[in-house]
């Protein structure tokens, strides 16, 4: 009896420790600066003023994807996937679709498995926390849904419209492509950027290209997969303060993978979407880019609008 009582008296000590702790996270955490019910962090920097601004970037008429191909053959960050098959519904077995339409028709249909975090992609604001907490003090437990993210999905973003920015990362280091684990730190974008005379302002979308994706994913794919250079915890901080609407870059995960001494891994995620609203691009194909330094650009995304995702694979276009 005596042993169960002293269990039970344990058990409601760790308990109220436990709820002290999630009182302490929620009274640190701060309302976004575009209020305590916003849903879309930096996006709301789209404005007609920002549109206008970044149509005038247009001058040679150039236009240049930047998603690259999905293959279902391609690595993904674990257990990520996806599977395509093309049918040809009602047509099997010789069957014609005369019947229907009277004339001899035929076609195809696609149907996909697949996880929206694949190959060329767009972070939501859902997609990373801390402790079960999310962009603007969302708990996991209020919004999170096996169906669907009640706030903060992907749908709910405006079209991201701006001026996009490259840092050739691989230049600066005097490489072709940076190292698995090589840190891009706030010194590094600056030197980078003064010599590459490039300014990063409010609303922006800056793009780094490290040269990892077209080095490394053809040729080796699984090393391509296993780790990647990045941007540092101090590097993710420091592009927060300048208040860019997006942070990519063409590598699968942002940041420096394995992540240098000191850091926390993939925390830049938690700087960028968490705390500050800022959106995160994924495996962007900045080759032609840095090949051609083109250093601005008007940046659009449309994502499809497929309601409570938390990713989505993306093509954004870069025209300059």
């Amino acid at each position: 009896m005596k042993y169960t009582l002293a269990r039970c008296a344990q058990l409601a000590v760790t308990l109220s420790l436990l709820a002290a702790s999630n009182v302490a996270l929620a009274a640190q955490c701060q309302p976004s600066r575009w209020g305590p019910e916003d849903e879309i962090g930096a996006a709301n920097y789209v404005s007609p003023e920002q549109v206008l601004m970044a149509v005038q970037l247009v001058k040679q008429g150039q236009t240049h994807p930047l998603g690259i191909v999905v293959d279902p053959a391609m690595p993904a960050f674990p257990p990520r996937s996806m599977s395509l098959l093309i049918v040809q519904p009602g047509q099997h077995a010789g069957r014609s679709m005369q019947p229907q339409f009277g004339w001899e028709s035929s076609y195809n249909d696609d149907v996909a498995h697949l996880w929206f975090g694949i190959g060329p992609q767009l972070d939501g604001l859902g997609h990373m926390g801390e402790a079960n907490e999310y962009y603007n003090c969302n708990r996991a437990a209020d919004f999170v849904e096996i169906n669907g993210l009640k706030k903060l999905g992907t749908e709910k973003m405006p079209p991201l419209v701006g001026r996009g920015i490259l840092l050739d990362m691989a230049r600066h280091f005097g490489v072709e492509v940076m190292a698995a684990g090589q840190g891009i730190g706030p010194a590094d974008i600056k030197a980078a950027a003064k010599a590459q005379g490039v300014q990063i302002r409010q609303g922006d979308v800056v793009l780094f290209h490290t040269g990892w994706t077209d080095g490394k994913l053809e040729s080796s794919p699984q090393a391509w997969a296993a780790g990647e250079p990045g941007l540092t915890n101090e590097a993710a901080a420091y592009l927060a303060s300048l208040n860019p609407m997006a942070v990519g870059a063409d590598t699968w995960g942002l940041e420096a993978i394995p992540a240098i001494a000191g850091d926390k891994a993939f925390y830049g995620h938690v700087e960028l979407l968490k705390k500050n609203g800022i959106y995160i691009l994924e495996t962007m194909n900045t080759g032609r880019l840095a090949r051609e330094q083109v250093r601005e650009f008007m940046f659009v995304l449309g994502q499809a609008r497929i309601k409570g995702t938390v990713q989505m694979i993306i093509n954004p276009v870069a025209m300059w």
